[in-house]
């Protein structure tokens, strides 16, 4: 049985959405933090659903028959912290333990505000996870 895809891209505008974001510091934050991905996928920011900001997209298919579309990698504001997208495969935590201050989870990295990471890891850590997915996934 098939189920659809929830999280697609969407028309919705990047910068009106950016725009919306409080308090000014996280705005700010996520302004930096799209610039950065778009510099370092080579790919423009585009709205996901109603709040993730993704860069780039691929075609994944696992061994139990789902696929769909993702983002290769983004972020999406929330209430208490900023959390980030990133498939960085094996060596994820070599880059996590010289990020700086974060939590994460399977494939989400929670920051607090960018000044607590160390942006020159998070550069590395994007540009690692792309290679790790176009890789994983190729396109066909």
């Amino acid at each position: 049985m098939s189920t659809s895809q929830k999280t697609l891209p969407t028309d919705q505008s990047v910068d009106a959405f950016l725009s919306q974001i409080t308090p000014v510091t996280k705005r700010t934050d996520c302004e930096q933090l799209r610039q950065i991905f778009e510099e370092m996928t080579g790919q423009p920011a585009v709205m996901w659903g109603e709040n993730i900001v993704g860069c780039g997209h691929y075609h994944y298919h696992y061994a139990s028959g789902h696929e769909g579309e993702s983002f290769l990698v983004g972020f999406s504001p929330r209430k208490t912290n900023i959390s980030l997208y990133l498939a960085t495969g094996i060596e994820r935590d070599q880059y996590l333990a010289r990020l700086g201050k974060h939590t994460s989870g399977k494939s989400c990295i929670s920051i607090t505000k960018l000044a607590d990471v160390d942006l020159l890891v998070l550069r590395e850590l994007i540009v690692h996870s792309v290679a790790f997915l176009e890789t994983t996934y190729p396109k066909y």
